[in-house]
């Protein structure tokens, strides 16, 4: 987001802001579904693209009404952090479902720091209300995923 973040923006630039940002996540899946050939990672893969698309159209819907639904998580979930721990790596064609997992980790760090930083460019600001709500939603996403990792590739002490 570069230097954009230090500005609070109208409620449908904000909204505009952050359809950009889950269009990005949804290309980055596709992108990374183009490459992918293992069927398991590919899922996975699938399954992060459907969660953007859903987001962004929730986006774009209160875009067009001019409010955001109610309902959302108001709060962060907690996480692990896996992000400062796995690798950021480009996939391959013979990547797996573990650098699936990790890749979608880090797109999933990606917007959660990007929808932070938004928030506190408009503390006190309505807009700051629904950068958070987006906060939460995708530290939602965050957590499955850490999950999922933690109970496929963690081993116990």
């Amino acid at each position: 987001m570069s230097q954009q973040g230090d500005v609070c923006y109208t409620f449908e630039a904000a909204l505009e802001m952050a359809i950009n940002m889950e269009n990005d996540g949804f290309r980055g899946y596709i992108d990374a579904l183009r490459i992918v050939k293992s069927k398991q990672a590919r899922e996975l893969l699938k399954e992060a693209a459907l969660d953007e698309l859903a987001h962004k159209y929730e986006l774009e819907k209160a875009l067009i009404d001019g409010h955001t639904a109610e309902g959302a998580l108001e709060k962060p979930l907690p996480t692990m952090n896996l992000d400062a721990v796995l690798a950021k790596r480009e996939l391959t064609p013979n990547s797996d479902v573990r650098e699936a997992l990790a890749y979608s980790i880090h797109m999933e760090h990606s917007a959660i720091a990007f929808y932070r930083k938004m928030a506190a460019a408009c503390a006190g600001a309505p807009m700051a209300k629904l950068m958070e709500r987006l906060v939460a939603d995708e530290s939602r996403h965050l957590q499955q995923l850490e999950d999922m990792y933690e109970d496929h590739y963690m081993t116990e002490n």
